[in-house]
């Protein structure tokens, strides 16, 4: 299969959300070369993008050579009608008018608001995929196979696990009595285009330089839920308000909403078969 290459963007989504009784169901390798951001300026792609001695694209890493992998949670590019792209918001949700495809970019936001229908599609854009839920997990963990990619401990701040609730502080009605719950999702309170630009929230992909393993990947634990290829609807690793409720980090699995389902917390990233030619 033919992947193409990849270069900016920025593109989240996923959910297990901060609501009380809500269902939610290490080293860095050196940076080798940069990539052009929109305007031309030159930004880093990172660790994970490089020493990729594999048939897998820069953007993204072999997993022991049977598959690919993005380096970074993924961004969103529109593919205007004259086929010119642009950066799509990663605060804002996707109309059914706008087209988008997936890319993997270091130091941007990722994209949130994002359904795991809108994920696919955008992958298949770019030529890519969906992770299969095994895929995802075993890059996550990397080859020393730990919890969390950076070992088998948690460390509070090493990936995006530790972020304020920005559904608290714009709804400061919300509380944790039972009859209030419905108000986590009165009105589009989960798809307030304000809430991942709160400072303390989302962070920028790689930013967290060692929530990474020696594959290479970023990002796998905390910051936005990752969708993943099933049609019931699955995102895993969780996201900067939870990487604990449904599993601890790479165990992290989330199956309590449709494939359809989209908030402030749901991301993805894109995998790909090896090139064989």
């Amino acid at each position: 299969m033919r992947v193409l290459p990849m270069v900016v963007a920025s593109l989240v989504v996923s959910v297990s959300h901060d609501s009380p009784g809500a269902l939610s169901r290490v080293s860095p390798l050196a940076v080798s070369f940069a990539a052009l951001a929109p305007g031309g300026a030159a930004q880093p792609l990172g660790p994970a993008a490089t020493a990729n001695k594999s048939p897998c694209p820069r953007d993204m890493v072999s997993i022991n050579g049977s598959y690919c992998i993005d380096a970074y949670e993924a961004s969103l590019l529109r593919v205007m009608p004259d086929g010119t792209e642009e950066a799509w918001p990663y605060y804002q949700s996707l109309p059914a008018s706008v087209v988008v495809r997936a890319v993997s970019r270091a130091g941007v936001f990722p994209q949130g608001h994002v359904s795991g229908l809108q994920a696919r599609a955008a992958c298949a854009r770019s030529g890519k995929r969906l992770c299969k839920p095994a895929e995802w997990t075993a890059a996550c963990m990397g080859p020393e196979k730990t919890v969390f990619p950076y070992g088998n401990v948690r460390q509070t701040g090493t990936c995006n696990d530790n972020g304020r609730s920005g559904m608290r502080f714009f709804n400061p009605q919300l509380d944790g009595k039972p009859e209030h719950l419905w108000m986590w999702g009165h009105g589009g309170n989960m798809n307030d285009p304000r809430l991942n630009q709160l400072a303390g929230t989302l962070t920028r992909t790689g930013e967290r330089s060692d929530c990474t393993n020696a594959y290479g990947v970023f990002d796998m634990v905390g910051n936005l839920h990752e969708w993943v290829d099933d049609p019931e609807g699955t995102f895993q690793g969780g996201y900067y308000l939870d990487t604990h409720l449904n599993g601890d980090g790479c165990h992290y699995r989330t199956t309590a909403h449709p494939i359809t389902h989209y908030d402030y917390s749901t991301g993805f990233r894109c995998c790909a078969d090896v090139d064989d030619d």
